[in-house]
Formats: C-alpha cells, sequence, structure tokens
C-alpha cells in the first residue's frame, strides 16, 4: 500500500524545510561570531576616524587626523620599523631552523621522539611566561652573563635588553626559540606526508641526497612551507605579549611595536581613536602581507 501524494505546495515547503534545516545549525555561531568579532571590528574602524577618549558619547569625527598623527609620530614610525624588521627576521630565521629541526628529527636516531617534544615544548608555554622568564635570564646578572664568565667568555656579556642597539635582537631571538619548535612540527607532518616511494625512485634515477632534497623534498614541502609562513609572518606581525613582558617597549623606542604602541595609546593616555586607527592600519598592514604571500608560494605547490 502507498501513501497518498502530499499537495505540490506542501511538497515544496517540506524540500525547502529540508534543505535549510543545516543552515539552523549555524545560526547561534553566527550570532556569537557577529556579536564577539564583526560588530567590535566595524566599531573600531569607525572608532579610528574620531577623537574618542573611552567615554560614552565622547567622539568627534575627525577625518584623517589619526592616520597623518600615525606616520608623522616618531614613536610610530619607530613602531612601524621594528614591527616589520621582527616580522621579516622572525620569518625567515624561524622557517629555517624549523625546517632544519624537522629534517635533523625525521631521521631513525632513538631520542628523535625525546628530542621533538623538548624542541616543541616552549610552544605549549603562555607567552607572557616566556617573556618574563627570558627578562630574568638577559638581565645583567642574570644566568646568560654569570655563564658566559664562568667559561671565560666574560667579553660577550651584555646588557642584553637595556642596550639600545641590542634589544630588539634579543627580543627576536627569544620569539625564534620558543616558536621554532611550532614551525618543526608542520614541516615533520609534511615531510611524513611524502610517500617514501617518490625518494626510492629518485635514488633509482640516480640522484643524490642534495638532489633528492632539492628536487623533490623541497617542492613537495611548499603547501607545509605557506602553512609555515603564514602562521610566522602574521603572528610576529601581531606581536605583543613578549615584547611587553620584556622590554615595555624599551629602552626609549628601541623595541616597540605596532601592536605595544596601540595598547599605550589605548589605556595609558586614553587616546582609543587614535588606537583604534593604529589598529586599523595593522590589519590592513596583516592583511595585505598575508594575501600576497598565500597567493605567491601557492602558485609553487605541487601535490604529492
Amino acid at each position: 500500500m502507498t501513501a497518498p501524494p502530499l499537495p505540490a505546495r506542501a511538497g515544496r515547503r517540506r524540500r525547502v524545510g529540508v534543505r535549510g534545516a543545516p543552515w539552523l545549525f549555524v545560526v547561534p555561531a553566527l550570532l556569537v561570531y557577529g556579536v564577539v568579532v564583526l560588530y567590535p571590528t566595524a566599531a573600531g574602524g569607525l572608532y579610528a576616524f574620531t577623537d574618542w577618549t573611552g567615554r560614552a558619547g565622547d567622539a568627534n569625527f575627525v577625518g584623517l587626523d589619526n592616520f597623518r598623527r600615525l606616520f608623522n609620530t616618531e614613536s610610530a614610525r619607530s613602531a612601524l620599523v621594528n614591527t616589520l624588521t621582527i616580522a621579516a627576521a622572525c620569518t625567515i630565521v624561524q622557517t629555517a631552523a624549523g625546517l632544519g629541526l624537522a629534517l635533523a628529527l625525521n631521521t631513525r636516531l632513538r631520542s628523535r621522539n625525546v628530542l621533538r617534544t623538548l624542541f616543541f615544548a616552549s610552544a605549549l608555554l603562555p607567552p607572557v611566561i616566556i617573556g618574563f622568564l627570558w627578562q630574568y635570564v638577559l638581565t645583567p646578572t642574570g644566568p646568560l652573563n654569570t655563564a658566559l664568565s664562568d667559561v671565560g667568555l666574560g667579553a660577550l656579556r651584555q646588557n642584553w635588553l637595556g642596550d639600545g642597539s641590542l634589544a630588539l635582537w634579543s627580543v627576536i631571538g627569544v620569539i625564534i626559540w620558543q616558536n621554532a619548535g611550532l614551525t618543526m612540527v608542520i614541516y615533520l607532518a609534511g615531510l611524513q606526508g611524502i610517500p617514501p616511494e617518490v625518494h626510492e625512485a629518485a635514488a633509482i634515477d640516480g640522484a643524490g641526497p642534495w638532489q633528492r632534497f632539492r628536487s623533490v623534498t623541497l617542492p613537495l614541502l611548499l603547501p607545509a612551507t605557506t602553512i609555515a609562513l603564514s602562521l610566522t609572518l602574521i603572528g610576529s606581525l601581531k606581536l605583543f605579549d613578549q615584547v611587553f613582558a620584556m622590554t615595555g617597549g624599551g629602552p626609549g623606542y628601541a623595541t616597540e611595536t605596532l601592536s605595544v604602541v596601540m595598547y599605550k595609546e589605548a589605556f595609558v593616555s586614553g587616546e582609543f581613536g587614535y588606537s583604534a586607527a593604529i589598529a586599523l592600519v595593522l590589519t590592513m598592514i596583516v592583511f595585505a602581507f598575508a594575501m600576497i604571500q598565500l597567493r605567491t608560494l601557492r602558485r609553487f605547490e605541487v601535490d604529492s
């Protein structure tokens, strides 16, 4: 016995209801995303064109004044240069260090799992904790200078965070040390996704270790490289925690980044409108660099 056919209009309503049902499960997440991310982002973009001081009803439209101030202020220009320097150094050195560690630990070394855990452990610690830890290590009377003296290298003792010419590079070194393990894990995943038959075929064709690395391993690692470079670049452009914990932006403007200046202008000086303008410029820089990097690298990616 077959069921009687539904009227045409009722059938259409049922099909529309079935097709629309999955969207109902997404609505709560979209509402939360809109309230937590989209609305504050849009509001921040509007406040960037005002002189808002953080108090309700105290925002006057000032046009592009905040942006002119950003590019005409010495501290802001210095912060922009520092931000780009940190991003460039971390992206290049951290990616190279992560690749080197991954290649070294993607072998049959018996202690490879212990070493992988040790190198990755630093990436699991909160950046603020890392910042305070290294602030102590790098003080003039801290463990690093003491160790240098103990091994007869006292001439290399430095005021690592108090010297304006060294402070930024000391911060960069700490950031690379903390995050190289994360880059290593990305590359390890990429290396273990390469079929061994590819290397075996290259070896049969007479390719040596260097040729196999250059012509087989590196091209097949490009998807992992895209991920590693993107995460490193975006993270270093937004850098705040380690810098603020280690130096607070000093000495002078030596280690200030755009994120640090943004924080100080908002929560120390009470200039939320100017701070929103810095945040908007930083967002545009991150978006532009990320898009250029992704479009460039994906042109060279190949499938294994």
